[in-house]
């Protein structure tokens, strides 16, 4: 038996729970730490051997660690920690502004090639599975369309975008996809769709007292990269509400390319996610990619890397011969 990949976390909110519950369903690896920037006595970790540390101490541990999942916030956490702790580890996260990615990539493989580290960043399932379908989809049915469809689900990266807005005190934000838009794409009809012919976008806004919710909701509506191209609702309800009927974080969505070959024959390619926990999905994902940031690292393969750059084989547990026997 080999030597276990060691795993840390940064970040003990829902993704990071998520981590914790796939590391511990996969054989070859084991969690070392968890650093947040809270006081560690109040973050309470599932297994007692698990050490909770201030996240500025994580240089300290450098030889325990081998690769660092990150689960923090794409909004101010990611471009903040990723650079940072991509010096001292190999590190895997979820940054999903998408259209920030290559100046994130940038950044990243600034801080980890020097320093001889990997670092794989925007894993999970939109950023990452989706992103692999989208690729292969357009490679195979080169005369087509491809189109992305979320939800309806509640979007872990928007709300927390929402919740950093000055008086929010919580909130959540369900992303709900057009169903004739849908059914269009799925019909063969390659139609001309704009970003706010996809999807509405429906936000649940828990106010700070005294806080001016027409000031909160301008700004929620205009928020560039998350809600200024879209119909956005913003609705304001308590506390006690939020947590009756919004506990849960149900997501999925579907990738479609509609595409022609030969003589006008039509081929739809379609993958479907159904997510009774976004975070869960996304956190295991996240473990999958620790292991291939491991690999990578060990063969030398040093800086940022995307999904797109990793076969399969180094996610899975499963040797090269093994694969190829049981899955090919």
């Amino acid at each position: 038996m080999t030597d276990k990949i060691r795993i840390g976390i940064v970040g003990y909110g829902n993704l990071g729970k998520g981590a914790e519950h796939a590391i511990k369903q996969q054989a070859d690896m084991e969690l070392v730490a968890v650093f947040s920037r809270r006081d560690p006595s109040s973050v309470g970790v599932k297994d007692p051997n698990v050490k909770v540390l201030p996240l500025d101490e994580a240089e300290k541990y450098q030889d325990e660690i081998d690769v660092m999942i990150l689960c923090g916030g794409s909004a101010t956490d990611l471009p903040e920690q990723t650079p940072m702790l991509a010096k001292l580890f190999n590190t895997v996260d979820s940054y999903d502004t998408h259209a920030k990615i290559p100046e994130f990539f940038a950044s990243v493989d600034e801080a980890a090639k020097p320093n001889g580290k990997t670092s794989i960043i925007s894993v999970g399932w939109d950023p990452g599975v989706f992103s692999i379908n989208r690729v292969m989809a357009e490679a195979i049915l080169a005369d087509g369309g491809t189109y992305t469809f979320w939800g309806k689900g509640l979007s872990q990266g928007h709300s927390d975008a929402i919740r950093r807005v000055d008086g929010v005190k919580a909130g959540v934000q369900y992303t709900i996809p057009s169903e004739t838009a849908v059914d269009r794409v799925r019909n063969g009809e390659n139609p001309e769709l704009s970003t706010g012919d996809r999807h509405t976008r429906e936000c649940f806004v828990v106010a700070e007292e005294g806080a001016d919710q027409e000031k909160i909701e301008q700004e929620i509506k205009t928020m560039p990269n998350y809600f200024d191209e879209y119909d956005t609702t913003v609705h304001f309800i308590t506390e006690e509400e939020l947590a009756r009927d919004h506990a849960e974080m149900p997501h999925g969505g579907f990738v479609i390319r509609s595409g022609n070959t030969g003589e006008g024959n039509n081929q739809i390619f379609e993958l479907r996610l159904q997510l009774s926990s976004n975070p869960e999905f996304t956190s295991s994902v996240l473990v999958a990619y620790a292991r291939a940031a491991y690999r990578l690292n060990k063969e030398g393969q040093t800086g940022a890397k995307t999904v797109f750059d990793i076969a399969p084989n180094y996610i899975s547990p499963k040797s090269p011969a093994d694969l190829r026997r049981d899955y090919l």
